[in-house]
């Protein structure tokens, strides 16, 4: 969480999030008006949102992570484009990207993409025409949502796609957070699969200049050294 969200927090009358977020400040909802709301209730969140600041009071929606990389900030936007009587603010979050990154060392130094495999909003047949050109561009790419108890076939296929344009030995970053603790396994592409992977980690997959050193992922820009 950045500073300028915390902030919001303290300044908010109402939050709004799904249940799982909310439980995650709690500590700055005492004394709030506070609405929680299922998975897959984001239209729903985001209505109440506005409801709410319609009625003058000002309203934290909130996100994991950052609110506008896989979060909230988009839907919102949408959903309050004419309508003239509120005002948004998007605050920056640190989004998993970020701190995978910083807990491995320097893996995002060059150029990289970030790729969803999950597939309830986007097809899969994107999804995959995507992690091919990552791939083939030689971008360091970091997945998100990469494995669910039922979605398992996904990092599979995107194994077998980076192996395809790849060195099997490429460093692979797997980063788990849970429950405000942080785990990091450095693999890499042909054996990253033996590692603990689930909707909360991050997988890095390094580019063709990545290497690892002293512990740490690195992927030069390129300054001489």
């Amino acid at each position: 969480m950045t500073i300028g969200a915390r902030d919001a927090l303290r300044a908010s009358d109402v939050i709004v999030g799904y249940k799982s977020y909310v439980k995650t400040i709690e500590k700055y909802a005492h004394g709030k008006e506070v609405h929680q709301f299922a998975m897959r209730k984001e239209i729903e969140r985001c209505k109440k949102a506005i409801e709410l600041a319609q009625e003058g009071k000002t309203v934290a929606l909130i996100s994991s992570g950052d609110p506008g990389i896989y979060g909230m900030a988009g839907l919102l936007l949408e959903l309050a484009a004419d309508i003239n009587d509120i005002d948004i603010e998007i605050l920056p979050g640190v989004s998993a990207v970020n701190a995978a990154a910083s807990a491995f060392g320097a893996p995002l130094m060059h150029d990289f993409a970030v790729i969803s495999l999950s597939d309830l909003l986007t097809p899969w047949e994107k999804i995959e025409k995507r992690l091919r050109a990552a791939a083939s561009a030689d971008f360091v790419t970091a997945l998100y949502n990469p494995k669910s108890t039922k979605r398992n076939w996904q990092i599979r296929t995107a194994q077998d796609i980076f192996m395809q344009f790849r060195d099997p030995k490429t460093p692979v970053g797997v980063y788990i957070k849970s429950n405000g603790e942080q785990n990091c396994h450095i693999s890499d592409i042909a054996s990253f699969l033996g590692l603990p992977i689930d909707m909360n980690t991050t997988v890095i997959i390094g580019n063709s200049q990545t290497y690892v050193a002293d512990g740490r992922i690195i992927t030069p820009r390129g300054y001489r050294v």
